[in-house]
């Protein structure tokens, strides 16, 4: 197993022997709108070409329809053909898109000998949870693989804590930048939430993701090394380095095996 960081939410997996791509965003930098008046996003471009990205990508998965997870650039290169596996209620809206080999995750399905596992998340709290809307999670499950779960855009909650035990997984990706919108509190896991998550989960290895990328974040990988290393967490916490301060093309790679 490979876990590639692209940039964001951006991870290509090489699991199983299969190689596909989560929430792809491609844009370059600066050329998306602010989204805390802070800057234009991203903040930072990508450590190589979208086609380097997705060069034998054999499928993709969104876990749901925001700019910063599946943007224009993303649905520009992806061919139209290519397998997009999605939660239930954005099925519409990708098609919409010319994408036509679209299938929708209700509960399980099983591609390629991996088993794709969809849990819904909670974007937030209060009154921006209607605006932020649907969100879903996955859990990836091959044999001679580690389990994987991928939060997704969600906030410490007690979904997150029941799939954590429902699953046992090996490694947990989280979206740990604290992100907040207009004002709200975090809609999606900070560092407080990520070292919860980590003592919910010991036996796991936590790859914090989806930081240092988007204006709306709260949270950079330096102050949740910082914040990891003094509750203890250190080891347990793995933030992938930022492809961009790496030559091109990037390959950071997270090795782990079952």
């Amino acid at each position: 197993m490979r876990i590639q960081l692209i940039r964001g939410a951006t991870l290509r997996f090489s699991y199983a022997g299969r190689n596909f791509i989560i929430d792809p965003c491609f844009s370059a930098k600066h050329t998306m709108p602010s989204w805390a008046g802070k800057s234009l996003n991203p903040l930072v471009d990508l450590g190589c070409s979208p086609l380097e990205v997705i060069e034998g990508i054999e499928m993709a998965i969104i876990s749901h329809l925001h700019s910063d997870h599946f943007d224009s650039v993303a649905r520009k290169l992806l061919p139209k053909e290519m397998l997009v596996f999605c939660q239930p209620s954005d099925e519409p809206g990708i098609r919409n898109k010319g994408f036509y080999n679209v299938t929708p995750i209700e509960n399980e399905i099983s591609w390629n000998g991996i088993t794709i596992t969809r849990f819904p998340g909670q974007h937030g709290t209060g009154e921006v949870l209607k605006e932020m809307g649907n969100v879903s999670g996955f859990v990836f499950q091959a044999e001679a693989e580690p389990t994987i779960y991928w939060t997704g855009d969600t906030i410490w909650c007690n979904v997150v804590k029941d799939v954590i035990k429902r699953t046992q997984p090996k490694i947990i990706v989280t979206h740990s930048c604290g992100a907040v919108w207009r004002n709200s509190t975090p809609i999606v896991m900070d560092a407080t939430q990520t070292i919860d998550l980590c003592h919910s989960a010991p036996k796991s290895t936590v790859i914090a993701t989806h930081m240092d990328s988007f204006d709306h974040a709260t949270v950079s990988r330096e102050f949740l090394r910082e914040y990891a290393n003094a509750n203890c967490c250190c080891s347990q916490v793995l933030s992938l380095p930022c492809p961009r301060h790496l030559p091109k093309p990037a390959h950071i790679f997270c090795r782990i095996t079952a």
